[in-house]
């Protein structure tokens, strides 16, 4: 029996309030209510007679919520139909959350639209006096979200990157994490061979595309420095029921057990970064870059 409460299980309609156009192809909605999610939990979003899907929280401030998604397929594509003052169905909050302690030096690294649930945590870690490395990327300059967001907050120090070299630096996000986390020292540890007089990095935190996850996975387990990603998977329940989110081998369930995972879980799961499951179990994989 999940220890998730019944109302949470259920749909509730939500009235749009407002839209922000962020790119071409992403929207930002804003519902009339709070559903008292944390950063990196996930709720179900649900248009009657076409489809629900999961989606990260890109803001809850206990009394509005927001979801930024990219209309792509069926659903997303009708759910960016909608106007403001119309009603969607929203359920949850799922999942877990990201953990930290305040005054914690953290680097956040955010991929695409990974940006979105990146900015919740960023307003709330820096409300528990964190120090903030943001590392946004994307794919050029037209595809950057939350990025005025992410600057107007106290304690952030942003790095952007693009494939193309439009903005910031040209390459791969987890190109600048992997700088940032040789030149500080480990926390509560000797000072490594050419670290500079920089704060150590307790944690690093992580949401975008899987194959840059592993990446940040490898990356910070190689510097020792603890991380917690954000995995997706193909979610129908959002509670533990359907078991289509269970991952190879060790059988947890990523809407329970996720979609927050602490490293040295992600190591133990060999789907990752290499396959995932579609809806009728069959294994895709992710295509190396």
């Amino acid at each position: 029996m999940s220890t998730i409460p019944l109302q949470s299980r259920l749909p509730k309609t939500y009235r749009i309030v407002d839209i922000k156009q962020e790119t071409e192809m992403v929207r930002t909605y804003t519902f009339d209510g709070s559903l008292g999610a944390r950063p990196g939990q996930f709720v179900m979003v649900w248009l009657p007679g076409v489809d629900e899907v999961p989606m990260s929280v890109a803001f809850d401030d206990g009394a509005h919520t927001k979801i930024t998604f990219f209309a792509v397929g069926d659903m997303t594509e009708e759910l960016a139909k909608a106007s403001v003052g119309d009603l969607v169905g929203l359920r949850g909050p799922f999942g877990t959350c990201y953990q930290w302690e305040p005054g914690q030096h953290i680097v956040l690294v955010a991929g695409g639209y990974g940006a979105a649930p990146m900015y919740f945590v960023a307003k709330e870690t820096v409300g528990h006096g964190c120090t903030l490395e943001v590392i946004v990327g994307a794919r050029g300059k037209e595809h950057l979200l939350y990025v005025e967001e992410l600057e107007s907050l106290p304690h952030v120090s942003l790095h952007i990157a693009t494939n193309d070299g439009s903005v910031g630096y040209k390459g791969y996000n987890v190109d600048i994490l992997e700088k940032l986390l040789a030149s500080c020292p480990v926390p509560q540890g000797p000072k490594r061979k050419g670290a500079q007089d920089c704060d150590p990095i307790d944690r690093v935190f992580a949401c975008g595309p899987e194959i840059m996850l592993k990446r940040v996975s490898e990356i910070t387990a190689a510097h020792k420095v603890p991380s917690q990603l954000s995995l997706e998977r193909y979610m129908k329940c959002g509670y533990g029921l359907c078991g289509n989110c269970v991952v190879d081998p060790l059988g947890i369930r990523l809407c329970v057990e996720g979609p927050v995972v602490k490293n040295d879980l992600c190591v133990k799961i060999e789907e990752f970064g290499t396959y995932h499951r579609d809806g009728m179990g069959k294994k895709q994989y992710f295509e190396k870059k």
